[in-house]
């Protein structure tokens, strides 16, 4: 069976191959394995290192992650060059670097959240537990990572957020400060005393715990509306959303009995009818004794 002698030689070969380089093998695992243990002992001490400062725990992740990529990548590249020879880093790089631009145009936007979570990791005063909202988005950071925000809605509702979403539009941050703003309009009675009922708002919310009231509360004519003289009511309250609601909560129950103790009218919207020509009117007796 002369046509298996061509095989047999390949397959001979081959295994001679194989035997020599078996002692490459076993430095390329050695170097893996030294790879491994540097990886190990460098995230340890960065851990220990982080535990003392006062860093965020995203960020902190993000450098132990990009150190492990960058130790294991150098550990690869060793490791290949060590089996195949005629394999130089320089050439491998090349190819790197030509198969980074496929990848990067067929990965576009998952590397595009990656940046744009590292510069919110470094730049962003976005905090854990922060309140934000972000074009009609809203909720509390829950966790931040190198791909997407986890938002937490007030309902419990989980929100996963792109982080270039975040990175290209404004974010307000509710709760960057634990103190801030709150507006109310309230509007009373055109016949009523403009700076009476201006008395009787501001009297209204001095004692409400609620506010802060080394702050000052704010109370401005606004405008004159359809039915009412309107006044912008500002008060200095915790920015968390359950305190806003319960301090805007206080706000409204107080002036209300406020005004309807000094009886000052906040009144209903009114509506003014007219006819071109008169109407008569008739009564229901009248309209009986024609029947």
């Amino acid at each position: 069976m002369k046509f298996m002698e061509p095989l047999q030689e390949k397959a001979h070969s081959m295994w001679l191959g194989t035997i020599e380089m078996l002692p490459l093998f076993f430095i390329a695992a050695i170097v893996l394995f030294l790879t491994w243990c540097v990886s190990a002992v460098l995230t340890h001490l960065l851990r220990q290192s982080f535990k003392r400062s006062n860093i965020r725990p995203s960020l902190r992740d993000l450098f132990i992650t990009l150190t492990k990529v960058t130790l294991w990548t150098i550990g690869v590249l060793l490791a290949v060059t060590v089996i195949f020879p005629s394999l130089t880093p320089a050439k491998l790089l090349t190819v790197l670097g030509l198969g980074s631009v496929a990848v990067g145009l067929a990965f576009k936007d998952i590397f595009e959240n990656f940046f744009a979570g590292i510069l919110i990791m470094l730049r962003k005063p976005m905090r854990i537990n922060d309140y934000i909202e972000c074009e009609g988005i809203s909720g509390r950071v829950e966790k931040i990572t190198v791909r997407e925000t986890y938002l937490r809605e007030v309902d419990d509702q989980l929100i996963v957020v792109p982080n270039s979403f975040l990175f290209k539009n404004p974010v307000y941050i509710l709760t960057d400060l634990a103190i801030r703003r709150f507006d109310l309009v309230v509007g009373v009675a055109y016949g009523e005393d403009v700076n009476k009922a201006r008395e009787v708002i501001i009297g209204a919310l001095e004692n409400i715990e609620e506010i802060d009231q080394d702050r000052g509360i704010e109370v401005y004519a606004r405008e004159f509306n359809a039915s009412s003289l309107d006044f912008t009511v500002r008060w200095w309250a915790k920015s968390d959303p359950l305190s806003m609601h319960v301090s805007r909560d206080r706000v409204v129950t107080a002036i209300k009995y406020g005004l309807d103790n000094a009886g000052i009218e906040i009144p209903f919207p009114y509506r003014t009818l007219t006819f071109k020509e008169p109407l008569s009117l008739t009564s229901r007796e009248e309209d009986s004794k024609t029947e």
